[in-house]
């Protein structure tokens, strides 16, 4: 009887171990352990970024710009920053010596590392359709959507295919936008695009909704480079 009930907890001491070492073999086999790719540096031409202005009333502001580079073009001259002008609510800018503006206007060669795990491939001739329902996705009001597809259009319908992702933090790194009085929503858009001889499969991008809250600032610029 003793030799017996030795034998069943032997036997049930083996089941238990052959389970849980099934258990940990199912868990293990459901970690992906396909290494994944590191975003990579890069030093590249960032175009057109505009910045405009929606205080809620007259507001005296100042802007400091620190990119991770070197600026190829600013207007009005960026100078050592774009300081006491006054922004409208109409969105117009007044600087000291009386010249208006509708935005701020910088490009540079900067290092950034954009997250390119993420984004859409779209055909060069969908392009129109693709930025007008992204942009709005993304919260651009009509006007600037308008102004950044005019820019934009002629450089991705040239391609057979564009893959295109919107980035953030790898955005704002490389470019510290400081913007005095600090703003109550701020949106910053920065497409990173590469053009493309052939359909490039891609896991879809997702946005958070910007909310236009009291004095907001919204920017749009981008990068698009050659074939990969």
């Amino acid at each position: 009887m003793k030799k017996a009930l030795i034998s069943i907890i032997l036997i049930l001491s083996l089941c238990s171990c052959l389970f849980s070492c099934d258990d940990f073999k199912t868990v293990f086999d459901e970690v992906d352990t396909t290494p994944k790719p590191k975003p990579t540096e890069r030093v590249t031409n960032v175009y057109k970024p505009v910045i405009y202005f929606y205080p809620t009333e007259d507001t005296v502001c100042s802007v400091d710009l620190d990119v991770n580079g070197e600026f190829i073009c600013t207007y009005p001259d960026y100078a050592d920053g774009w300081n006491n002008f006054t922004a409208s609510p109409d969105g117009t800018l007044t600087f000291a010596n009386g010249k208006e503006y509708y935005c701020l206007y910088w490009e540079a060669k900067m290092n950034i590392t954009p997250d390119l795990s993420q984004g859409f491939c779209v055909s060069g001739n969908d392009s129109a359709e693709f930025l007008e329902k992204t942009l709005s996705d993304i919260g651009l009001n009509a006007r600037e959507a308008n102004e950044f597809i005019i820019y934009w259009l002629p450089i991705l319908e040239a391609n057979e295919y564009n893959v295109i992702t919107f980035q953030t933090d790898a955005y704002t790194d490389a470019a510290k936008l400081n913007v005095t009085p600090a703003p109550d929503s701020m949106l910053r858009v920065y497409m990173y695009a590469y053009a493309s001889a052939e359909y490039v499969d891609i896991a879809p991008q997702s946005f958070e909704p910007f909310v236009r809250d009291g004095f907001a600032v919204v920017e749009w610029g981008g990068t698009v480079e050659k074939i990969k």
